[in-house]
């Protein structure tokens, strides 16, 4: 007998809800549209990956988010390292994160997170820039 994972179902739900409303689930875009919002984090400040997915529409993906800078291809040099969780924990196995966010400035708290009622970045919707799809 195979056993399917719960999880399996609600993925599949997703993607037949998201599949019927239009939205897409290409990942080559949804990667183009994350690195897009990534690439526009100031200096000194930090953004989370819940943010960036509302910031293109698909709020639910944060996690998808995450897959996608996990995959940054290394030519592309992305600030990476300006995104962290909700809480403002940084990527547990990447030691260097919290090095070049020190250096930009950014403050962390005594638990180890960032300070993000100081640093984080105050996106305004009017000033980000999306690819195009033409």
């Amino acid at each position: 007998m195979i056993k399917i994972s719960p999880f399996f179902f609600v993925q599949a739900f997703c993607l037949f809800i998201k599949t019927k409303r239009g939205m897409s689930i290409d990942k080559e875009a949804f990667y183009e549209d994350v690195y897009s919002i990534v690439r526009q984090i100031p200096f000194g400040r930090v953004c989370t990956y819940g943010w960036i997915a509302r910031l293109i529409g698909q709020p639910q993906c944060a996690r998808r988010v995450g897959k996608a800078l996990a995959e940054v291809p290394p030519v592309l040099q992305l600030p990476c390292h300006r995104v962290v969780d909700s809480g403002g924990r940084i990527v547990p196995h990447w030691p260097e994160q919290r090095e070049l966010l020190k250096r930009e400035g950014v403050r962390f708290k005594k638990n180890g997170c960032v300070d993000l009622r100081n640093c984080l970045w105050a996106v305004s919707y009017t000033h980000l820039t999306l690819p195009t799809t033409e």
